[in-house]
């Protein structure tokens, strides 16, 4: 199933939910701009190499469009389509002022040098630069982007626009970004797994957690619920998986990614196991951190995790999401689970427009209570209404569209 028909299903459920017409249906789930553009650069060795970059705008009821830049080879408008869609949700589910959208590139960073990829992000600017800024869309960034190309947006769009560090979010500290900004999504998943636990009445040391991920939003998760006294019991990337009934200790599995580029193949702290071993692994939370669509219809009914956490965006196909469901195994969405980096995102626009910025505690403290909040209130609906969580975020999410829609008149 793709992605998009994936999302169109969750949203159909929630909309049966608040009985919504069929003309307000197809007015949320329709993009208000879709754009793609033409990327050619020269590469380092004098060769003319050309991508195709995208930037879809979905829907801004709420306030200036909002979403990550993902570089991967597999990047296409279907996919940023749906991620654009998932992004208005997830930023009414936690009530920040935004819309959702996203953009990509179709290109593996990997296979490129550093100058090489700032050349792209520079010409991507010049391409969409008069349909972004600070109260129109602003991006973050996503899968294969960090806080450098960040800057290097913010850098190239001022070019046009003048001094505007408001214009992009998830910049280095250094370049008017915020402490807290890169751990915010794990550090977010991990915060809500535990008022999880609580709510299902779990006690939280010792619980035995299999994180597959291990990028930016598995490292921080790990670190945190480490931190909490839980137990990582199995950690994996694309590179290799590893398993300790005991424990993997989470710092040495960074300072060991640190000295293999991000990998952890080769780590001698815990026995090898393959991904699908990992997320089959008899544990007591399983956090999915990488792609989407890694549990589907083939593999949901060998996962014996009773709670599982969506870290990453749709990790679960419909077919899994129904299996789990009608089994009774707990799925946090993705909405609300790894909405930490868009709330940070919040703090760090509010603080570029006032020229100011916070300290790390107070954006822990905020994000903190924050998703505190979201999460009571998904979870009151989910039981006042009997239905899942996921329904429930989804209620939540495009309930708050439809009336800021309304509120806002449609002509």
């Amino acid at each position: 199933m793709r992605a998009s028909e994936a999302t169109r299903m969750y949203f159909d459920r929630a909309a049966d939910q608040l009985d919504l017409s069929d003309n307000m249906r197809r007015l949320l789930l329709t993009a208000k701009r879709e754009v793609q553009v033409q990327i050619p650069i020269e590469r380092d060795s004098g060769e003319l190499a050309t991508f195709i970059g995208y930037r879809v705008q979905h829907n801004d009821a709420r306030g200036p469009f909002k979403g990550g830049l993902r570089y991967h080879p597999q990047v296409d408008l279907d996919e940023v389509r749906t991620l654009a869609a998932l992004m208005t949700w997830k930023t009414a589910v936690v009530n920040v002022p935004y819309g959702g959208a996203k953009g990509g590139v179709a290109i593996d960073p990997a296979q490129f040098s550093l100058r090489e990829l700032e050349r792209v992000t520079r010409r991507f600017v010049d391409a969409i630069h008069d349909l972004f800024g600070p109260d129109v869309d602003i991006p973050a960034p996503d899968m294969g982007t960090n806080a450098d190309m960040m800057a290097w947006i913010m850098n190239q769009y001022g070019k046009y626009h003048g001094f505007s560090p408001a214009c992009v979010t998830g910049k280095p500290v250094e370049y008017h970004g915020i402490p807290g900004r890169e751990e915010a999504t794990g550090r977010g998943v991990g915060s809500l797994a535990l008022k999880l636990f609580s709510r299902l009445g779990r006690t939280i040391p010792g619980t035995r957690i299999a994180i597959q991920g291990f990028g930016n939003v598995g490292t921080h998760t790990a670190k945190f619920l480490q931190d909490a006294e839980c137990r990582i019991v199995a950690v994996g990337d694309a590179t290799a998986a590893f398993h300790n009934a005991a424990g993997l200790d989470v710092l040495e599995l960074l300072r060991h990614a640190r000295t293999r580029g991000g990998r952890l193949e080769g780590f001698a702290g815990g026995d090898r196991i393959t991904n699908a071993e990992l997320l089959a692994m008899d544990c007591d939370v399983l956090v999915p951190a990488a792609l989407g669509g890694v549990l589907t219809a083939a593999n949901a009914a060998a996962v014996r995790a009773p709670i599982i956490i969506e870290a990453a965006n749709a990790p679960v196909e419909p077919e899994a999401d129904a299996l789990f469901d009608a089994r009774g195994t707990v799925v946090l969405p993705d909405i609300l689970a790894n909405a930490g980096g868009v709330t940070a995102s919040w703090f760090e626009w509010v603080q570029n427009r006032q020229h100011y910025q916070w300290g790390i505690n107070r954006v822990r403290q905020e994000l903190d209570r924050i998703l505190a909040e979201a999460f009571e209130q998904v979870w009151q609906l989910s039981t006042s209404r009997g239905v899942s969580l996921r329904t429930a975020a989804y209620m939540l999410g495009v309930g708050r569209v439809g009336r800021a829609t309304v509120l806002g008149g449609i002509a």
